[in-house]
């Protein structure tokens, strides 16, 4: 009993021991070192410059490095400033919610209903991703104008007499035109999701009686609850930042908030208010992240328990 005691006293010792010099192992910093260079030179140093640029004022044009609030009360005060971003928020809410809609039906017609070329029906599905962002959005735009498709087929079957000018050039465009950017990324998502739920749970389900609505109910969605949060919260952030869809598509009626930014920098030459209203939507992006990965770890937490 005492060689036993021993024996264990000095394995936990050696293990004391043993632990701070693998967490203190040079080779673990040196590999360390390109990646804390990486996010401190294109991540932190930018936002720290962003950060300080918009206390600064602009006076004839020109920067003036003189510390005042007046950037951040400029925003709030002024309803061309958090009228686009509250209209901002309101395009990304409709993107994600019809990127859901679309994605998660098809995702799972892909994952349980396609017994064969399952994996064909899914890369037709995200081959959109293979096409450049530009080539998409001007696609929408000949769909949507005048003398585009939509209004000639509309000519041709004589439900109009005239091109109609309310499909270019406005908000419902680009929430379109952003729906069916971004619901591939959201399907990627919800069909790992799905995949990854164990087959002898949905069995099981039917075998105690509960039908396809209930198994559904009570078993799928919630454990596909991750991907389907990971997948809204990719196209609700991406929205938000997004200025070539809109500037392409919206006009000047349905600019978003990055449209601003970017003429503030661009045109206006008022660096200090649009780095002012980017850190304003910074703060908000990581109060969406941390809502999201709040949720993730709720429905992580009730799957690891579902599985137990």
């Amino acid at each position: 009993m005492l060689n036993n005691a021993t024996a264990v006293s000095v394995d936990k010792s050696k293990v004391r021991s043993v632990t701070p010099k693998r967490f203190w192992n040079p080779r673990l910093l040196i590999l360390l070192i390109p990646p804390i260079i990486w996010l401190s030179v294109f991540l932190f140093v930018p936002y720290i410059t962003l950060f300080i640029n918009s206390f600064w004022k602009v006076d004839f044009g020109t920067i003036v490095h003189d510390f005042s609030f007046s950037n951040y009360t400029k925003f709030f005060t002024n309803e061309l400033y958090y009228g686009t971003l509250i209209k901002t928020l309101k395009v990304a809410f409709w993107v994600t919610l019809f990127s859901v809609l679309l994605g998660y039906p098809l995702a799972y017609f892909i994952n349980y209903k396609i017994k064969k070329n399952k994996q064909l029906m899914y890369t037709l599905v995200i081959i959109p991703l293979w096409v450049s962002y530009l080539v998409r959005a001007y696609a929408w735009k000949i769909v949507l104008g005048q003398d585009g498709i939509l209004n000639s087929f509309l000519l041709a079957i004589g439900v109009i007499d005239k091109p109609l000018e309310i499909f270019l050039y406005s908000p419902y465009a680009v929430t379109l035109a952003l729906t069916h950017i971004y619901t591939p990324w959201v399907l990627m998502s919800i069909y790992t999701s799905l995949e990854h739920i164990p087959q002898n749970l949905i069995e099981a389900s039917k075998d105690l009686g509960a039908g396809r609505f209930r198994t559904f109910y009570k078993v799928v969605l919630p454990l596909s609850m991750p991907g389907v949060i990971a997948g809204a919260t990719f196209a609700f952030v991406l929205t938000m930042g997004d200025f070539l869809a809109p500037q392409l598509l919206g006009g000047t009626s349905s600019m978003m908030i990055s449209n601003v930014v970017y003429s503030l920098f661009g045109v206006a030459n008022n660096w200090p208010l649009g780095s002012a209203i980017g850190i304003i939507t910074l703060i908000i992006v990581i109060g969406i992240l941390e809502m999201a990965h709040r949720l993730e770890k709720k429905t992580a937490s009730f799957e690891g328990g579902t599985n137990k």
